[in-house]
């Protein structure tokens, strides 16, 4: 007898067959974690199916401007505040969050490592910066974003290299080398050599030596510590006679004088070295020596040897007196004989 047909309707082709059902497999009659998700069975030459891979997920952004206006919101408002601060001389209140300050800084995370006890916490003291540059860094924290101004950006800086904020002390850096002028030159420097940040400082000595008198007259300059003052005077590139840096170095050694209740020529030793006397005129020189003898501010030998330069008529004459010509030098007879051109 002819064997019985199956309906093509009723066949099940073999790749849509389960692989347990099929005869040529010896898998067990129903999977198990053991035996789904290999890529070959052991007891047959048959791939195992796997199961499908799951798709990662994908991260999805709101809107930043809404979340940023939120959470800036939330900056000095005593609503879920759990920590108060006292800044500035001002000793003005300014409320912020806790954890928030935490995450975002290492230098708040151990300011306020402790558990608030109970009550109302005890303000946080911070003296030395001011409130203004304060909320701007709390601004930062809150938002990562900031509005600086000229007239304070230098303690937002200051603040951000204290408190180890890095990317905020980077933002502070362009923005001053934007707005860098006559009158802020000089704080900036002091800051740059304070911290040691290499590239305001080479911007801030670059820009005084294209405006050295201009700078020289500010009250900036005369604030400059030593080791900042010390920079400009080793420069051959300052726009100003020795003449014009002798009298700008003496107003200098007085201010510092008056503060630190020192004399004069105590304060102005670390930079009068850097003064070269050996460019000033025979007259120059006589009318230098007696004003010294007057009001001491550079040591004797430092004018002797600027003399014998004028009597050998020659730069190198004397050990240690600098004769190199700066760049604002005006011309003198005797400097035909110095043999240390200008650089």
């Amino acid at each position: 007898m002819p064997e019985t047909m199956t309906p093509l309707s009723e066949v099940t082709p073999p790749h849509l067959t389960p692989l347990w059902e099929r005869q040529d497999c010896h898998l067990p009659n129903k999977p198990d974690q053991q035996t789904t998700g290999l890529l070959g069975c052991a007891s047959c030459s048959l791939p195992c199916p796997t199961p499908p891979m799951e798709t990662p997920g994908l991260v999805v952004h709101g809107e930043a401007a809404p979340f940023s206006t939120a959470l800036r919101s939330l900056v000095n408002n005593p609503l879920y505040s759990d920590v108060r601060f006292v800044v500035g001389q001002e000793r003005q209140e300014v409320f912020a969050h806790r954890c928030l300050l935490a995450c975002r800084c290492n230098f708040f995370q151990r300011l306020l490592g402790s558990e608030p006890g109970p009550g109302v916490p005890s303000p946080v003291v911070l003296s030395t910066v001011p409130a203004e540059a304060f909320l701007a860094v709390l601004e930062f924290l809150y938002t990562n974003s900031a509005k600086l101004h000229r007239h304070s950006v230098l303690e937002v800086l200051t603040a951000a290299v204290e408190y180890g904020l890095e990317e905020l002390r980077e933002l502070c850096l362009q923005f001053v080398m934007k707005v860098l002028d006559v009158e802020l030159v000089c704080e900036a420097l002091q800051i740059a050599v304070s911290f040691g940040l290499g590239p305001l400082q080479e911007r801030c000595v670059a820009f005084i030596e294209a405006h050295s008198q201009e700078t020289l007259r500010t009250r900036g300059f005369l604030e400059l510590s030593a080791p900042a003052l010390l920079l400009l005077l080793r420069s051959d590139k300052l726009c100003v006679d020795e003449a014009e840096l002798v009298l700008a170095a003496r107003s200098w050694a007085r201010v510092g004088a008056a503060v630190l209740e020192r004399p004069v020529a105590e304060v102005a030793a670390p930079v009068v070295r850097e003064l070269r006397l050996a460019l000033l005129a025979p007259a120059e020189l006589s009318a230098l020596e007696e004003q010294n003898r007057r009001e001491p501010l550079i040591p004797v030998e430092q004018i002797v040897e600027a003399w014998k330069c004028h009597a050998l008529r020659r730069g190198d004459a004397a050990r240690g007196a600098p004769c190199r010509r700066r760049r604002g030098t005006l011309p003198r007879e005797h400097h035909r004989f110095l043999d240390l051109p200008f650089k």
